[in-house]
């Protein structure tokens, strides 16, 4: 393969959320030509300084797979595809056959990847090669209420999989402290999603909630990973990730249990693993794994040096490694909004483990500020709404 021939092809991201914009600006300054598609054209990726930008109507079924297509036709080889959305993810996969041509796409079995992508049949899977899971329960209707019974108290309910009707009326997960509290619950949510799972809870702050993020070339292989822990959530103990750092105390661990896990189920591509480490025995426990996309924190590993998105291209095109060169002083990935939210509601707690790390706020770079002004400038908007 002709190396220089193979550098000019762009990376295609697909998505233009936040993740997406940590993928753009990843690839972006290891010098990577980026090409990104999104149905919003003021998302945050569509507005960084890094890629040209695409319009298309959606990022999920036929016609964004005909999009896809008859962008790829303009290049003589096929191109990398980052997907940052799950409901991406779903079309890819379904499509495979049709877009293969067309993009090299490192993915398991549509119905594998599937299973991994749902609590349940990750929890499935989980099990079945012995790994640390907490139990859970799957709940389809309510019939299956009378089985939460024997789960031990405190639980998360949480959906099944990614939900958007779901996620625009609740919370991504609700802590309960009975079987009544998770079924009361579920009579709400029921109408809405009856696919939820009650899932044992692990003791343990925000801080005790790590992740580790990889890429996984042909028969396993690990091409790149980095191990980071939350700082905060939002919501707290439940949310998504609202801050997080670097965790080399612990990197070689979680990459060997990740990446044994990974190859045991037969996973390969851009993935990651959560944990938490219960605080009662110290033991890590897998939580749930992002799998066929970048994570949403993924950027925080570039920022610490190891930006797997630019590995995952160069390996893809067959260009050789780069070494990977781990900064002297950790960086923190902040989403601001969120995280200042998690540390009043936290009553203004540090996090003493990360003091003196550097903080890298997800939206502000001074080389690609728009990002930033954009988010500035609806913030304000916003509030001068609210005044009027």
């Amino acid at each position: 393969m002709n190396n220089q021939k193979s550098n000019s092809l762009p990376a295609v991201v697909a998505g233009g959320g936040l993740n997406a914009l940590g993928v753009v600006r990843s690839l972006g300054t290891a010098g990577i030509p980026v090409i990104v598609v999104d149905t919003d054209p003021k998302s945050p990726a569509m507005r960084s300084r890094y890629g040209r930008k695409l319009l298309c109507a959606s990022l999920e079924g036929k016609s964004f797979v005909d999009f896809m297509l008859d962008m790829a036709r303009r290049y003589p080889e096929p191109l990398v595809l980052f997907a940052t959305e799950e409901k991406t993810v779903e079309t890819v996969s379904a499509y495979r056959e049709q877009l293969a041509p067309a993009f090299r796409l490192r993915q398991p079995g549509h119905e594998r990847l599937m299973a991994l992508m749902h609590k349940q049949g990750f929890q499935e899977l989980a099990e079945s090669v012995g790994a640390p899971v907490p139990r859970t329960v799957r709940l389809e209707s309510k019939a299956d209420l009378a089985r939460i019974g024997g789960l031990k108290y405190p639980c998360v309910l949480k959906p099944s999989k990614k939900d958007y009707g779901y996620g625009a009326r609740f919370k991504k997960a609700y802590k309960v402290s009975s079987p009544e509290e998770a079924a009361a619950l579920y009579e709400e949510i029921f109408p809405v999603l009856a696919d939820m799972v009650v899932q044992e809870w692990i003791e343990g702050s925000d801080g005790d909630v790590y992740f580790c993020l990889q890429y996984v070339g042909k028969d396993g292989e690990v091409v790149s990973s980095f191990s980071g822990r939350k700082i905060r959530s939002w919501p707290p103990r439940i949310g998504g990730t609202a801050s997080c750092t670097a965790a080399w105390e612990v990197a070689d661990e979680l990459a060997e249990t990740t990446a044994a896990f990974f190859r045991q189920v037969g996973f390969v591509g851009m993935g990651s693993m959560e944990y938490k480490r219960d605080a009662r025995d110290g033991r890590f426990y897998m939580v749930e794994p992002t799998v066929a996309r970048t994570d949403f924190q993924e950027e925080v590993a570039s920022l610490n040096g190891v930006n797997i998105p630019a590995a995952a291209y160069r390996y893809e095109m067959g260009l050789p490694a780069l070494p990977v060169q781990p900064v002297a002083t950790p960086q923190i990935w902040r989403e601001p909004i969120t995280d200042r939210w998690s540390f009043q509601e936290n009553g203004g707690q540090l996090d003493a483990r990360s003091q003196g790390h550097a903080v890298r706020d997800a939206y502000w770079r001074w080389n690609d500020p728009q990002p930033w002004i954009d988010m500035v400038a609806r913030r304000l908007g916003a509030k001068l709404g609210r005044s009027a």
